[in-house]
């Protein structure tokens, strides 16, 4: 715990001026970034006497190390670069909401030749126009599947499309009218791009003028007598109005308006936002958040908007933003709204009418929000910190692991030797920083020797970090900062940028597991000896009867089988080796699919499918001349001479055999659009099948 007096900064040297600032901890991470009309000001807050402060930010002023601060010209500004590097940064004081890149939304890829409509989560691309977002995906097939009888779009993949303009035939939504087939040229591109114009005017609420119109032609075929015209746009009319059914009108008035309402106590905080659009609710979505520090509403709504339109732009940002609280001070929010809207911005709390009662209504739902993540949570922690002091009594630790990295060896027959490390904060699966790991001192089937390589390589990076940020300066092996010997590493100053992530190997666990037993244990033990590291606890999790071992004890521990530790440290083991064995399987794979023309240079894929589309094989390839390879389109001589060269180092593949027959396969049959490298065996077993040679 870290005395702010220590780090503060001397009288002067803060300006006084709008800004960013952050504080990192002793591994140089940055915990905090806050933003300030005068940095001075502010800062000053921080290091007042801490029995003044709040208990949040007392923890997070003797957490921090250092602070430093950057000056911008105006508060928007100073908006921007805040939202900017708690994006990139992920500060552990800091609120963040829970991304909601889960939330799916209807999409029309406005940016293809042929749009396509379809069910997009994640990141928004460009070209594409969405809306929702939707509560559940289902909600979105039910409206297409509705709409596709008046606006029949294409809804199918790349793959399906491509196969019906191969084979000439559409799909059954072309066959049953719900899909114009442009696949088969039934229409044009411009045809169907102006069909797909249509259905997003209709979703985004232009649907009156459509509704008239095809009321007024229903009418001119019944005058016409043309009756199974007039009936099919009378159908067309029900399931047009069905569709908008499904969304109420809440304001009469047509307004795009987005409405954020708060619940909050002590230590949560819940989010959630109603999309207006045209007057009729077009999506909903909510989000929880600790709150790591103290703030008021009105920063919990500008920390929302910012969540919520920082990476938006036009139309996607509504002409007016409704919220229970306005942040402290407005305008530089409101002029950020306006810049990504591109024009002006309405931030205000709605005070009477039918605004105030749907506000009322978004409210309602936020606190449902609160209390069902409550209740959920509320087990969820507890089940977590019971498994955490469990470990620590088991082991004899001196307080809960609340970082936990676990190491396992994954190969096939000693070969393809490769290692994971995945880390559990909190109980949690911390995905970010898992690692894997090429074993490169030695070759062949050996767990306990590639444990302490792995164990190795990893902490003598964090003790390189240690020195380059200075924490590490006691002069082991004779040089003062001097790494003890082993394996190549990289330098320090490669390392670790100086940019306050947590890259790579900078942060220490309080508890190291290795899958394996007594060997492996020793192993991982006797590495950080060697290191001089001694505050890091060591146990290794057998599979055979789920023992825990541990350094030096002839005995394993045994927690029993209903214990929440145990089952913590078997996820944590689990977890390690599917991250290894994927890794194992990939690099398998990869090198499966290697051949001699991978190491030709200049030689791309197109070139290289062009030569054995043209010979059929990799056999028939290397019995060719220079001037037959000439032949080749693209092919030059140079290009040809290297190609012959190339095929002379290689040595001749070995013959695949078929596992079930026993046959030996000429690689003459391999088709030329072949998943392996044409000429090279590719393994017939999967690998499910090979399990039980697989480690």
């Amino acid at each position: 715990m870290a005395d702010p007096s220590s780090y503060r900064p001397k009288p002067g040297e803060i300006p006084d001026s709008p800004g960013v600032y952050r504080f990192r901890d002793e591994h140089r991470r940055v915990i905090y970034v806050g933003k300030a009309k005068s940095l001075r000001q502010r800062l000053a807050n921080y290091f007042q006497d801490l029995a003044g402060l709040h208990p949040r930010t007392r923890s997070m002023v003797t957490t921090a190390a250092s602070v430093e601060w950057t000056v911008v010209s105006t508060e928007v500004e100073a908006l921007q670069l805040e939202y900017s590097w708690i994006k990139e940064y992920d500060p552990r004081f800091n609120v963040k909401y829970r991304d909601d890149k889960s939330y799916p939304y209807l999409a029309v890829t406005m940016n293809e030749e042929f749009p396509r409509v379809q069910v997009m989560r994640g990141h928004k691309k460009k070209g594409v126009r969405y809306f929702g977002p939707y509560a559940h995906a289902w909600a979105i097939r039910d409206t297409v599947d509705l709409l596709l009888r008046v606006f029949p779009v294409r809804t199918c993949s790349a793959g399906v499309f491509k196969n019906a303009a191969r084979t000439g035939r559409p799909c059954l939504l072309g066959y049953i009218g719900k899909c114009s087939a442009p696949c088969v040229d039934r229409v044009s591109a411009e045809d169907h791009r102006e069909l797909a114009e249509e259905f997003c005017d209709f979703m985004a609420g232009r649907t009156g003028t459509y509704l008239r119109r095809l009321e007024k032609q229903m009418t001119e075929a019944a005058e016409d007598m043309e009756y199974e015209r007039a009936a099919r746009l009378r159908d067309d009319i029900g399931a047009l109005k069905k569709a908008m059914e499904k969304n109420a009108v809440v304001l009469a008035d047509a307004t795009d308006a987005d409405l954020i309402a708060v619940a909050e106590d002590e230590l949560e905080a819940a989010v959630q936002i109603f999309h207006v659009r045209g007057g009729r609710v077009r999506g909903q979505r909510g989000w929880v958040t600790d709150k790591v520090e103290e703030i008021t509403t009105g920063a919990l709504v500008e920390h929302a908007l910012q969540q919520l339109y920082g990476e938006e732009s036009g139309d996607a940002v509504p002409r007016e933003v409704l919220v229970p609280a306005l942040p402290d001070p407005v305008e530089p929010v409101q002029q950020w709204l306006t810049g990504r809207r591109g024009s002006g911005v309405s931030l205000r709390i709605p005070q009477r009418g039918d605004k105030k009662a749907l506000m009322e209504t978004v409210e309602r739902n936020a606190q449902q929000a609160l209390v069902l993540h409550k209740t959920k949570r509320a087990s969820d922690l507890t089940t977590r910190s019971r498994a955490l002091e469990e470990i620590s009594d088991a082991l004899g630790l001196d307080s809960a692991p609340l970082r936990i990295e676990c190491y396992d060896i994954s190969h096939l027959q000693g070969d393809d030797v490769v290692a994971s490390m995945v880390v559990f904060e909190d109980g949690l699966a911390r995905k970010s920083e898992y690692r894997r790991f090429q074993i490169k001192g030695f070759a062949g089937q050996d767990d306990v020797r590639s444990m302490h390589e792995v164990i190795t390589r990893r902490f003598r990076r964090y003790l390189a970090e240690k020195e380059r940020t200075g924490e590490w300066t006691d002069g082991r092996d004779g040089a003062e900062g001097t790494a003890p010997d082993g394996l190549n590493e990289p330098p320090a100053s490669t390392l670790t940028e100086d940019d306050g992530r947590p890259k790579r190997f900078a942060y220490p666990p309080q508890l190291v597991v290795v899958d394996g037993g007594a060997p492996q244990v020793a192993a991982a033990r006797r590495a950080l000896d060697e290191l001089g590291i001694d505050d890091i606890a060591v146990c290794g999790l057998a599979k055979r009867l789920e023992e825990v071992w541990l350094p030096g004890d002839d005995d394993p521990v045994v927690l029993p089988r209903t214990s929440e530790g145990l089952y913590l440290l078997q996820r944590v083991r689990d977890e390690a080796h599917r991250f290894a064995i994927t890794y194992q399987r990939a690099k398998r794979a990869k090198r499966f699919r290697s051949s001699p023309l991978d190491d030709v240079p200049g030689l791309g894929d197109t070139r290289r499918q062009a030569l054995i589309k043209h010979f059929g094989s990799l056999k028939k390839l290397r019995s060719a001349t220079i001037d037959q390879i000439c032949d080749v389109p693209g092919i030059g001589r140079k290009t040809a001479e290297t190609i012959v060269a190339a095929l002379a180092r290689a040595a001749p593949a070995a013959p695949a055999v078929n596992t079930a027959t026993g046959e030996i396969m000429d690689d003459t049959e391999e088709p030329a659009d072949s998943t392996g490298s044409p000429g090279e065996p590719v393994p017939t077993g999967a690998p499910d099948e090979r399990r039980g040679q697989e480690r």
